[in-house]
């Protein structure tokens, strides 16, 4: 199943009176990325997102919801997760990176639980950053991680725990697909 996120960020920013100039200066972003982004002709990555809800004050789960309900637990069953796919795969033909939200419904939250894909090996390094903290537990296959300066190879079982302020980026290590259960705070 698909999200819109676009149509939700043009939403939040068309609600706050703001043009793409403004939400790009406030949030780091150039206004083309905003406009692809609100369009639909590319799909956020987390950071991207993360900071995105930071500045419109609303938690990364407001972009997969359809309605609130207030809960004190969720359970989100294997067919039930919200998937959403990220950048054209180098063959043009799929998604090279993917990511499942394990929790949609739960008010309030202050950590966002996924399950991310990356099928192949990117040649764009470019590194995000955003606030809170940030674990990745690689589920499959062999993933490298940028932090700032770093590069971390991470078997299946391994996982890396990092403040979410430094520069960072999940990669397939050896091309193949990798599955990263990532947990992301506020």
């Amino acid at each position: 199943m698909e999200y819109n996120i676009g149509a939700k960020i043009k939403q939040l920013r068309k609600q706050r009176k703001l043009t793409l100039q403004a939400v790009a200066t406030e949030t780091g972003f150039s206004p083309a990325l905003i406009s692809q982004i609100e369009n639909n002709n590319v799909s956020p990555p987390i950071a991207t997102l993360s900071k995105l809800a930071r500045f419109f004050d609303v938690k990364i789960g407001h972009f997969f919801e359809e309605e609130e309900d207030v809960r004190r637990f969720e359970v989100v069953r294997v067919g039930d997760r919200r998937v959403v796919s990220r950048v054209i795969s180098k063959a043009g033909k799929g998604h090279g990176y993917t990511y499942e939200a394990l929790s949609v419904h739960k008010l309030n939250k202050r950590m966002e639980p996924f399950i991310v894909t990356v099928a192949e090996r990117s040649e764009d390094e470019t590194t995000y950053n955003h606030d809170g903290e940030e674990f990745l537990l690689v589920l499959s296959g062999v993933a490298e991680v940028l932090l700032d300066d770093e590069r971390i190879k991470l078997e299946e079982g391994d996982a890396v725990y990092f403040d979410s302020s430094m520069r960072h980026r999940l990669l397939s290590y050896d091309g193949n697909e990798v599955r990263v259960l990532a947990i992301v705070t506020r």
